[in-house]
């Protein structure tokens, strides 16, 4: 289990909502995200980023280019998404996506505050 200290970055999906509650000390972001969609899961739990690639291509998704990524559980990513339509509910394979903005402001905070000071949590 991860432990989570009060000086730690936390990015909490809750799924059942689609949203991403930003916290450091306190909360400081709520933005909709959207997680798998119905045939498909997002897998639950707490996790450490492992890579920020800032420009990904996705060799899974012709080469899609995932933006501002954050990979946390194999191939398993946050990444911000130009369409935002489709925020707020269920829509994609398996990776959590949030506006591109959003998704630069979580980077560069998963970068400032590192890796074993950053928890990704999914639940319900």
């Amino acid at each position: 289990p991860i432990t989570v200290h009060a000086a730690s970055l936390v990015a909490k999906v809750d799924v059942s909502s689609q949203t991403m509650t930003v916290i450091l000390l306190e909360v400081i972001y709520l933005w909709p995200v959207s997680t798998a969609r119905k045939g498909k899961y997002t897998p639950r739990g707490s996790y450490s980023p492992k890579s920020l690639p800032r420009y990904h291509k996705s060799s899974l998704y012709n080469n899609a280019l995932v933006p501002y990524s954050i990979f946390f559980r194999g191939d398993l990513v946050a990444h911000g998404t130009n369409q935002t339509l489709r925020l707020g509910r269920p829509a994609f394979a398996r990776c959590m996506r949030l506006p591109t903005s959003n998704a630069a402001v979580l980077f560069s905070l998963v970068k400032k505050h590192g890796f074993k000071n950053t928890h990704i949590v999914l639940q319900n």
